[in-house]
């Protein structure tokens, strides 16, 4: 399948500035319209890390695992890069931003109106990895009407604070004022909270691809084994497939926090979840939700 590579930006109002993203965008039919997949990279990383995937989705469009598909990356350098994809309202040095509006208002639209997308959540996703798979889930369940799946790889979910140790306590992300860490406003970014929230939002289903390496790594406080994250994996999986209208699936892989396991999950987790939110552009069957069928009408994606 022939794609290319689209280094570009969108202007976010809420931010007052440009989102600079990565994207990777097939070659199509005049009128064919593509599934769409928003890529969180991790803690200090940026938009390089998910580039080394490219091949993976081109090998998977072209043996037809899943239809030609816009993948975007966008760069997130707020917050000392560990924004976690919300929305801060820390006002200390560097100040929090608005970073989950930006994404799912403005990015969002701006893609869909630059690339040939079906712009409908049926056909959008978001994944990521570490402090990206806490954000992709975080979206998913806060935002159902924009995705409805989630690719969530070794996701640093912390229930019901985060360890002593992480980045979530000292980047602002889940600060308020002068505070850099608000327990308050963390706990509505636990899977308890996002649940809640996601309760709220209506009666639209979700669909979870959840991946884990068999050797994270170990925080080395005996108080804080709870928190290593192929335990949060587990914990997070069995959680939310209990929640009405949520479906998720769990993979343990072999390897560590890298992409190792987030490669090869990447490779799985697409079509997993792309068969099921837009079952006739993989020949799959619609998937069946706690809420009735996730995907509704002819697909749009060819």
């Amino acid at each position: 399948m022939t794609g290319r590579l689209v280094d570009g930006a969108a202007w976010s109002s809420a931010l007052g500035e440009e989102v600079r993203y990565r994207a990777w965008v097939p070659a199509v039919r005049d009128g064919e319209r593509c599934a769409t997949a928003y890529l969180l990279h991790g803690r200090g990383d940026d938009l390089e890390g998910w580039s080394r995937v490219v091949p993976r989705l081109e090998e998977l469009v072209d043996r037809g695992l899943v239809p030609p598909l816009v993948a975007v990356v966008p760069d997130a350098p707020w917050s000392g890069r560990g924004s976690w994809y919300v929305d801060s309202r820390f006002t200390g040095a560097p100040a929090g931003r608005p970073v989950e509006t930006a994404l799912v208002r403005d990015l969002v639209s701006h893609v869909d109106a630059t690339y040939p997308t079906a712009a409908d959540r049926s056909h959008r996703l978001v994944g990521g990895c570490s402090m990206g798979g806490a954000g992709a889930l975080s979206l998913l369940l806060r935002h159902p009407g924009v995705f409805a799946g989630g690719l969530v790889l070794s996701p640093a979910v912390y229930d019901p604070l985060p360890p002593a140790h992480s980045s979530a306590r000292t980047s602002g992300a889940f600060g308020r004022g002068d505070d850099r860490f608000v327990e308050e406003v963390y706990a509505a970014h636990t899977v308890e909270g996002l649940l809640a929230g996601y309760a709220r939002a209506g009666d639209l289903p979700v669909r979870l691809f959840l991946a884990v390496g068999e050797d994270e790594w170990r925080n080395p406080l005996p108080q804080d084994a709870r928190h290593d994250l192929d335990r949060v994996a587990a914990a997070v999986h069995d959680r939310v497939r209990r929640a009405d209208g949520v479906s998720s699936r769990l993979v343990v892989l072999p390897g560590g926090h890298g992409w190792d396991v987030w490669e090869p999950a990447f490779a799985a987790g697409l079509p997993h979840l792309l068969a099921a939110l837009a079952p006739g552009c993989a020949g799959a069957e619609p998937h069946e939700g706690r809420r009735g069928p996730s995907h509704q009408g002819p697909c749009r994606c060819r």
